[in-house]
């Protein structure tokens, strides 16, 4: 597979209202990034684990970030695959961000407790949003260096 056609981030959100506004968000920091879209776990997962093929793509080493909602309304939630995901060799280092609009102290702790890199609650406001969700396009895919 080309490097050009490699997924580079992962969002698995079900809401479509909450889709619409991070993908413009992570475009607009990063217009060469490569991102897929799951509305569920379960599709999501599969095509992490390489279980299925999703025309063509392949995860292999480039994905850089999985950003998932905490509460997805499908069988596997966000916890769900995040302990999937650390469990297995191939993909227990791909980093993942919670992007939830809850502030639970509970949810945020159990969130870290399975090993996610970071937790960051939705902004309110467009402009708002825009600029979180870009700071984060920016840092995982131009700053932070994964291993290799």
């Amino acid at each position: 597979m080309k490097k050009d056609k490699q997924i580079d981030m992962l969002l698995v959100e079900d809401n479509l209202d909450d889709t619409e506004l991070t993908l413009y968000a992570l475009t607009s920091a990063n217009k060469r990034l490569h991102l897929e879209h799951f509305t569920n776990g379960e599709d999501a997962l599969n095509f992490i684990s390489q279980n299925k093929s999703y025309w063509g793509q392949s995860v292999n080493d480039g994905l850089k970030l999985i950003i998932l909602d905490l509460k997805l309304q499908s069988k596997l939630g966000g916890l769900d695959i995040v302990k999937k995901i650390r469990r297995e060799e191939k993909t227990k280092s791909i980093p993942i961000v919670i992007l939830s609009s809850s502030r639970d102290h509970k949810d945020i702790h159990g969130a870290y407790e399975l090993g996610v890199n970071s937790y960051v609650t939705k902004p309110d406001g467009f402009d708002g949003y825009v600029r979180k969700i870009g700071s984060l396009a920016s840092y995982w895919s131009t700053v932070n260096e994964r291993p290799s």
